[in-house]
This record gives structure tokens, sequence and C-alpha cells, in this order.
């Protein structure tokens, strides 16, 4: 029935990661509502969900970048999307 999709352990991981991901900014904003809006170095207003769209934007282009300049492996576009993450959550 699934079989239109190569379904392997890594993308399983990645959804798997995105919808843990939303379900703990859930909780957060029932436990704290309103987003924690703060102005970031981007000089925009951005709440927990503009930014957790903000670092999986980045992450994909990080990996596109890599696999079209370099290919495999991919262990060092994985730190910097990582970094991108932290960094993203902590200044935008």
């Amino acid at each position: 029935m699934l079989s239109w999709m190569a379904w392997t352990w890594p993308t399983a991981a990645v959804f798997i990661g995105i919808f843990s991901a939303i379900g703990i900014l859930v909780m957060l904003e029932i436990r704290n509502p309103g987003g924690d809006e703060r102005q970031g170095i981007l000089g925009l207003t951005t709440t927990r969900g503009d930014r957790l769209f903000l670092t999986c934007l980045g992450t994909s282009y990080i990996f596109l970048l890599w696999i079209g300049l370099f290919g495999m492996p991919l262990w060092v576009p994985l730190g910097l999307a990582i970094l991108w993450g932290i960094i993203a959550f902590w200044k935008v």
C-alpha cells in the first residue's frame, strides 16, 4: 500500500523528528501561550513556530547545497544543520 515512496529508516527519522518538534511546540504553547515572541537579529518579531519553520527551511537548503557541491557523506551538513537550528532558536 505504501510502495509509492521509498520508506527507509532515515526517511522515517526525518518525519518522526518533524512531528516530534511540532508536538513539543504544541506542549510549550499550552504551557506558555503567546508563542514566546521576540525580536531577533533579522529585525523580525518571530514566534517559536516561525523559528521552527526557518530552521527547517535552512536545514533543507544546507543539505541540498551540500549534496549539489560535495555529495555524500552527509555528516558535515548534519552538524551544520544542528548548529543552524541552535542559532535560529537563539538569535533569530
